[in-house]
């Protein structure tokens, strides 16, 4: 799967790796703003992951012959997006283990609060505290990190590839 002028492989490191750091400045950002069990400000990193898989395309067709079909793209986003949320999940990880270990309990405390809005009983709460900890731990974030975000990714990348591919007019 490669392009003339560059392969896909080499644009998903880099462009994997600047994602990463954006991701992590963003997290930083909603932390240190106290943001961090606002759900829906943490949508916007969606957008900042579709405007990095925009450029890595752009780039893609750009140092090649201009073109780039579905696959393509769709394999540049996803594999952008596993090296990005490698890299902002390590980060994660090693923040709420050893530099703010406040973090787990201010989230954990955020989803018990919601349950207890929804309605739910003291004794369905205590049988969710043990699934919440799960999650809600240093290992949990950095493997649903991993997960979520290659899976994200890969649903962004569909999108964005829809719009950005560039058949070639021969394989049409």
């Amino acid at each position: 799967m490669e392009n003339e002028g560059v392969s896909i492989k080499s644009l998903a490191v880099k462009y994997g790796l600047i994602n990463g750091l954006l991701a992590i400045a963003f997290f930083l950002v909603i932390d240190f703003a106290g943001l961090s069990t606002n759900q829906g400000i943490s949508w916007l990193g969606l957008i900042i992951t579709a405007t990095v898989v925009f450029y890595a395309h752009r780039e893609f067709k750009s140092s090649g012959d201009g073109y780039m079909n579905f696959g393509q793209g769709l394999g540049l986003g996803t594999l952008l997006s596993a090296m990005s949320s490698s890299i902002s999940s390590v980060f994660v990880f090693i923040y709420v283990k050893y530099v703010n270990d406040s973090y787990l309990e201010i989230l954990k405390e955020a989803q018990i609060a919601k349950l207890e809005e929804d309605g739910m009983s003291d004794e369905q709460i205590e049988q969710s505290v043990g699934f919440i900890d799960l999650f809600i731990s240093p290992m949990g974030m950095l493997i649903m990190g991993i997960v979520a975000g290659v899976f994200l990714g890969f649903l962004v990348s569909l999108v964005v590839s829809a719009f950005t591919k560039n058949q070639k007019p021969e394989l049409l």
